[in-house]
Order: C-alpha cells, then structure tokens, then sequence
C-alpha cells in the first residue's frame, strides 16, 4: 500500500511516539476494505507502540479509529482511505494519539480541552482537496484533547451515496451533531470562535498587548511576505498579519511560470514562504481580518489598525498587501446555489462532479485550465467566455480544443443559474450577438472571472482607491497617504501574478524602509492619536 519512501518515512515519524496507539477497523469485503486492511498492518508493523485489532463493528466499511492507549475515551475516525493530501493527516493523527505534542499554543489546548458539550462532528473530504487537511487536522486533535468531542473523517469517493444524501456539493464540508457547521476551509481558533469558546476575546487580547511594530504588513500572500522580509533584513521590528497566510497561492496547485523554480504548488510554496518569515524573526499573526485603518493625524505617527475581533496593532508604516478573491458573477442562482453546483475551487470540488456535465464560465487562464481538468472527470465540459474569444495562453487554449467532451462558447452572457431548490440543474446563457438564450441541463457551475480586491475595509480611511476599488499607488509602492504603502493584488498594478506580487512586495519594502530612515518619529501625542 505505501512504497518505500513513504514506509521509510512513516516509520521515522513514528520514532516520535511516547505511548501506544490502538486502531480498530471496521472493514466490508470491498476492495477498498482490503486497502484500508494492508495499510493498518503496514502501520502497524513499523513500531512496536502500535497495534491493530480487526474486529470493528461500526456502520462505515471501511473505517478505523485512532485512539490514545492511556485514553480510550479520545479516538478519531478515519472513513475511507486517508491517502493522497491527507496522508499527512494520518501521520499526525497517529503521532498526536501517541502522545508527540502538538505544535499549537498551550492556551488554544486549553480551551480545547474546557468544551463541556458533547460535540460529534462528522466532516467529508476529497483526495485532491488541498484545503480539507487544515480542517480534517484542526478536528482531529480536537477529538483527541477532549474526550466529550468525536470526529469522523468521510473520504467522499468512498461514501457516495451518504454525499448525494447530504447534497454535498462542496468539500470540506462539516456537520456538527448532524446539522451544517460549516462549507469550506476553516481552521482550529475559527472553529473555536465559532463553538464561542472565550478565544476570539483572549486573541484580541493578545493584540492589544503586543509593541509597536516599525513596519506592520497587512496580508500574507507573495507581496506581503516579500515586503515583510525586506523590512525585517533591514532591522526594523515588522509583524505581519493576515486573514489567512498564503492568501490565495493555499487555492492554487500547479505554478510554471515562476523564474528559478521549474514546478512548484501554491500550498508547497505558501509553507515555504512560512519558513521564510519565521527565519527572519518577523512576528506572524494568522488568521486575523482586518476591520479599519486609522492613519497617523501626524507624520511621523502610529497608524493604527482594527481587526474583526477587536484587537489592534499600531506601526510607524503599513503595507497593505491583501490581495484579491474570486469574482462572483452576481446573477440569479448564483448564492443560492453556492457548494450546491455553484464552486470556485474545481480542485477541491472536481471529483464530486464525476461523470456528470459541468459549466466553466470564464475563457481566460484559469478558466481554461480549470476546463482542461475538469474534462478528465466529469462527463462534458461547457466554457463560457464573454468576450469575442478566449483569453487564455494559446497553448492552453490549443490543448482546450483538442479535447472532445468539451464546447467553448463565446460571446456567451451567463445570465441565470437554475435549480430545483436543493441544488444546481442548469444556467442560461444569452448570445451577445444574437440576444438569443440558451437553456443548458448540468449539474454544476464553476465559476473563473477574475478577481476582486480585498479592499471594502479601506473606503472609510481616507486612502486613495480606483473605481474597481483598488489601492492607488505610486511607482514606488506609496499610496496617497503618508507611511502607508501597498503591494500585489490589491493595487492598480495591471498584472495580477505571483512574480509580480512579489517584486512589488519587495519594491514596497524598501520604500518604506527610506520613509522610515527619512521621517523622525512624532511625539508621544501624535503616537498615540
């Protein structure tokens, strides 16, 4: 079931155990009840801390728990075969279970592990997901630390039918004692907040007591993670905090085009970035959105800046590197479908449409790639672009048409997508040309127009922003207000790409390094307007 790599991996991981670790299985006479036998024992085999018992009765075949030996109260369950992206999920599971700490602050255990309610979540993935890990791990140690909360980890392709049962139509997806929780990526102190556990207060709180920064970078993506180590190199104490690091490379696999690296994935070089602003003693702070900017009354002060929790830090400058998210269509059916046929991430979302017809609006880049891998799934692709014809690289458009299941349509206006109240059933589509429309039967839309930047929390601060509501910048990265700067995908920067996001990143750095080591320091009164 593993190779040798993968077997000689595992099994120096498991060197980090410090108790036994139990697996019971659950297993069917299937083939992937086989699989999931052949891995166990492999597991199994490799440390002496761990055992392996056959002779589960639970409903799921297959399906296996991982229990503390010390605890048999604390187990998490794997249903289906943890493998692809979250082969590292398993890994942890089984060293955390076996007593290896967590690399999480002891306060975040500790509210873990004060949840008095009984909490059974239940939690569906896909293989090719990369944003169900954070979700399956955050559950899993949950469930490990807390003896009063269960989680069970549905690998979708396994459980067909329980997905159509439920309408999951997007991954992750997570249910909390049999209700919705939540669709989409969610991390641990997310979760926490939601379950109103006292963290969200306690991580304002620990904003509120942090110094002034030098420079503070709001966002955590290619620019802001440039600007942040340029700053920092140059000997200015600089935070960085973001809504969620790595911004939108954690929604990006393949990337071809970045100079030095012939092939690199957005979650793999959004890690490597991490390292990076941990190797240059930069203070992180993930998973904070920024509310409103305050600028300085005087140059020379303390920019302030609000976050969604009610914590605040202050700088002498700020780079504002939040980038940009998916553009929504905005027609009929769009948010009432949205993870039920309506997606934005065919990656993650790809394989729950196997065998079925699905719609890619948009013809430029991520458009046609998105098209050119949902046709090795699904059934038939349509693409619908808006302009008089596709916008995407010629070779990808070249290698579009060589593909039978699928039909590109141009000069297409999407104007409505329907169904029949619990999920999508098809889009109308109106020819720019003809006014004619166009009724489509499929079962989902994924939708690829390009980009909106994260900008809303900025129109009340006084900064200059364009009609598309992007930061104003200069050619040095300064925005209309002194001490603030900004980078990448958020500005009227006209190409909106990883090299570019990172070179404005830098150039913005450096520009307020000069404004730094230009610009005395206000009194103690304007620091503190």
């Amino acid at each position: 079931m593993l190779d040798p790599q993968m077997t000689e991996q595992l099994k120096q991981y498991l060197q980090n155990l410090r108790e036994p670790v139990e697996l019971v299985a659950s297993l069917g006479d299937d083939e992937t009840s086989a699989k999931t036998r052949e891995l166990l024992e492999e597991i199994a085999a490799l440390h002496d801390l761990v055992s392996v018992d056959f002779d589960g009765d639970h409903e799921r075949k297959p399906s296996f728990i991982i229990r503390r030996g010390s605890d048999a109260e604390k187990w998490v369950r794997f249903a289906g075969l943890p493998m692809g992206h979250e082969f590292t999920s398993l890994v942890l599971a089984l060293l955390w279970a076996g007593g290896h700490p967590p690399k999480v602050e002891e306060d975040v255990l500790e509210d873990i592990r004060r949840i008095e309610d009984d909490l059974e979540f239940e939690m569906f993935f896909s293989l090719s997901c990369h944003n169900c890990p954070d979700v399956v791990q955050a559950l899993t140690l949950m469930a490990l630390e807390n003896s009063r909360i269960t989680a069970t980890l549905i690998e979708g392709g396994a459980y067909k039918d329980e997905v159509e049962a439920r309408d999951i139509m997007a991954v992750p997806a997570t249910f909390l004692n049999g209700e919705s929780f939540y669709n989409g990526k969610i991390e641990l102190p997310q979760i926490l907040e939601r379950l109103d556990t006292g963290s969200g207060a306690k991580a304002a709180a620990k904003l509120n007591e942090r110094e002034p920064y030098e420079v503070l970078v709001i966002g955590g993506g290619p620019a802001g993670v440039a600007t942040s180590v340029y700053t920092a190199r140059k000997g200015f104490r600089t935070g960085i905090a973001a809504e969620r690091f790595g911004g939108q490379l954690q929604d990006t696999l393949g990337i071809e085009n970045l100079p030095g690296t012939a092939y690199t994935e957005g979650p793999k070089l959004s890690a490597d970035l991490d390292e990076q602003v941990k190797a240059n003693a930069i203070d992180k702070i993930d998973l904070v959105q920024a509310e409103k900017l305050i600028p300085a009354k005087t140059e020379g002060g303390m920019h302030k800046v609000r976050f969604a929790n009610g914590g605040e830090l202050t700088a002498r400058a700020v780079v504002l590197a939040t980038g940009a998210r998916w553009r929504n269509l905005g027609v009929p059916g769009e948010q009432e479908y949205r993870n039920k046929g309506v997606a934005y991430c065919p990656h993650c979302d790809g394989p729950l449409f196997k065998g079925k017809r699905i719609a890619v609006i948009g013809g430029g880049n991520s458009g046609v790639e998105a098209a050119i891998d949902l046709a090795k799934i699904v059934d038939h692709v349509t693409l619908v672009e808006f302009d008089t014809q596709l916008r995407a690289d010629a070779v990808l458009v070249d290698k579009l048409k060589s593909l039978d299941n699928v039909e590109i349509i141009t000069s297409g206006q999407t104007t409505e997508i329907t169904g029949d109240g619990a999920r999508v059933n098809g889009m109308i589509v109106k020819d720019r040309e003809s006014g004619d429309d166009r009724e489509i039967e499929l079962a989902g839309v994924f939708v690829q127009i390009g980009l909106v930047p994260n900008t809303e929390w900025l129109k009340d601060s006084g900064l200059e922003l364009s009609q598309h509501g992007e930061i104003v910048t200069d050619k040095r990265g300064a925005t209309s207000l002194p001490g603030i700067f900004a980078a990448g995908d958020a500005t009227t920067v006209p190409y909106k790409q990883i090299v570019v996001a990172m070179g404005l990143g830098a150039k913005a750095g450096l520009t307020a390094f000069d404004y730094l080591i230009r610009t005395e320091p206000a009194d103690e009164i304007a620091q503190a307007a």
